[in-house]
């Protein structure tokens, strides 16, 4: 009988490959049509559902970048020392008068220059004597100012359907006063659990019992997306209790998620129950950990089903339910960036799948950049997801020595940082 673990791999299985099994499921997932209209304190991390065009220009004026003093440039054309008197004082918020003759005005960060000014010379550059300032030119037409509307003008698109909204991006609808964003709605996921060993923290373990993490991780993983979150909690291992589970939840949700028996055990009634209710689509990737990685759809409402393993859980919804998740709110940005570092270990074991390692970033001696592996890649090896801070990629019947390029893919990619 096979044994349904992730760590090994069942010969007489056809796989499917992860880049096979990703376009599959970025092809199946039917975007969340409908919107609401948010206040923007509360928009980040939502998908938008519109562009937002600005309706003023930033800045809205010409205005100094720095402390210092505005001054007609024409005054400070010689290359020696230039004195004027300071006929104003201009703070942010402020809108001087026309500059008077031979004069200057005392300028601060983020003021209008005064009509007739031409250029700020920074505080650093000036000496004050009594009413006067004294510099030396010359000085350049534009110096240290910036433009109104050189940011952004009226009618500019600032922000674009599909984006997935960053903090930086609320502070740039605020700078041109919008309040309130048109998004997605947010994507109702049911999830429940399945093994009878399953205990929630806070109630002891009798012998055999393990505690239920994969709840936590799960949950934690889908707040970072802003999903509804539907808990059906924890499901006994019985096909009539999964296929009812699976019933309730696909009938309010867009999304139905498991954790567990997704396997080949006789206790494994995850991929009966589905097949029962609606169909299989993908089962059995190409991957380590995480093979039994299963999608498919209960009647009209679409279901990923995630192995039992706590790394397996893991590392299959970073590599296909985040990207899933995404493209089903709306997002035009899914896929996971990654870049190529230095190993700095030695992997010399060929494996037939895919292995997504968990593994470090780290400055070494040397000032380099370098990734290290957890000593322990187990998929029930739960610290490893902890100490890491992202997964290398270790293509099919690759080895890598030390010093190699390896394909690292940061944890950051799993939060609103997009």
């Amino acid at each position: 009988m096979p044994c349904g673990c992730d760590d090994h791999c069942d010969t007489q299985q056809s796989l499917i490959a992860v880049d096979t099994a990703l376009d599959l499921l970025l092809n199946k997932a039917g975007v969340v049509t409908e919107t609401e209209t948010i206040e923007l304190i509360d928009a980040g991390g939502r998908i938008l559902a519109e562009d937002v065009c600005s309706t003023i220009q930033v800045p809205p004026l010409d205005n100094s970048a720095m402390d210092g003093y505005a001054v007609r440039s024409a005054n400070f054309s010689a290359a020696g020392e230039t004195s004027c008197i300071i006929s104003q004082r201009i703070c942010a918020g402020e809108v001087g008068t026309e500059l008077a003759p031979n004069s200057v005005a005392r300028i601060f960060t983020g003021a209008p220059i005064p009509e007739g000014a031409d250029a700020v010379i920074m505080q650093e550059r000036c000496k004050v004597n009594d009413n006067y300032m004294v510099s030396s030119g010359p000085i350049t037409v534009g110096a240290n100012i910036r433009k109104a509307g050189e940011d952004i003008a009226i009618g500019d698109t600032i922000l674009k359907t599909g984006d997935r909204l960053k903090p930086q991006d609320l502070g740039l609808a605020a700078s041109v006063g919008i309040h309130k964003l048109s998004v997605y709605r947010r994507l109702r996921v049911g999830i429940f659990f399945t093994g009878d060993e399953l205990q929630e923290p806070g109630t002891p373990l009798k012998a055999g019992q393990i505690y239920n993490s994969n709840r936590y991780t799960l949950r934690g993983l889908l707040d970072n997306l802003n999903c509804e979150i539907i808990d059906l909690g924890i499901v006994g291992d019985t096909l009539e209790a999964t296929r009812n589970a699976m019933s309730e939840a696909a009938k309010k949700t867009d999304l139905v998620m498991t954790s567990g028996g997704v396997s080949v055990g006789e206790e494994d009634y995850i991929r009966i129950a589905l097949e029962e209710l609606g169909q299989l689509e993908m089962w059995h990737i190409n991957i380590k950990p995480g093979k039994p990685f299963t999608f498919g759809h209960i009647a009209n409402t679409p279901f990923l089903g995630m192995p039992g393993n706590p790394v397996s859980v893991f590392a299959t919804f970073c590599i296909f339910a985040h990207p899933y998740i995404l493209k089903k709110q709306g997002a035009n940005h899914t896929q996971n960036n990654s870049f190529m570092v230095p190993a700095a270990f030695d992997w010399l074991k060929e494996e037939s799948r895919c292995e997504y390692l968990r593994a470090k970033l780290e400055t070494n001696a040397s000032g380099q950049k370098v990734v290290n592996l957890y000593p322990h890649q187990g998929s029930g090896v739960l610290t490893s997801t902890s100490w890491a801070n992202g997964l290398v990629v270790i293509p099919p019947n690759i080895v890598v020595n030390k010093g190699n390029p390896v394909e690292f893919i940061p944890f950051s990619e799993l939060e609103c940082n997009h």
